[in-house]
């Protein structure tokens, strides 16, 4: 039975967020299944980074995020979301997130906003836009070759 279209968008990402945590706790990406988080996400959900970003790009369906999720725990060590306000109306919501990270490749540890726009239709997630503040801030805490292309170890 899928959940019906009057599900409340906020109670959709609290409940996601609530799986996620979940998820993290049991390992994360590469230990823990997906399944955790499948129920919140449509099929056909699209998920759109920021390009300049390590796990930039458009990742699409579920085997999309999982891949994401994957490619997030190669890039950081920690990530952690420490505070959030929501805000919806009907399909669409706009979730603030202040996060606390810490990088792999280079163990800097930063703080900054996002915020991500998503859209909720019948009880699912189908659209993920994240917006950051400070990109390059990001890609650079997260390089060892920040400011230069990804070039091979020696």
């Amino acid at each position: 039975m899928t959940m019906p279209s009057t599900t409340d968008s906020v109670t959709v990402l609290t409940g996601m967020y609530a799986a996620e945590a979940a998820y993290l706790a049991a390992g994360g990406p590469g230990t823990a299944s997906f399944d955790l988080l499948a129920p919140f996400f449509a099929p056909d959900v699209e998920l759109h980074q920021a390009d300049a970003l390590p796990y930039g790009g458009t990742w699409r369906g579920h085997n999309g995020m999982t891949q994401f999720f994957l490619r997030m725990g190669q890039v950081w060590e920690s990530f952690e979301m420490v505070e959030q306000e929501f805000l919806a109306t009907g399909e669409t919501a706009v979730v603030l997130t202040q996060v606390r990270a810490r990088a792999r490749a280079t163990g800097r540890e930063l703080s900054f906003p996002v915020l991500q726009a998503i859209t909720v239709k019948d009880g699912r997630i189908t659209e993920v836009r994240p917006f950051y503040w400070d990109t390059l801030a990001i890609a650079e805490a997260c390089s060892v070759h920040a400011g230069g292309p990804d070039l091979p170890e020696p």
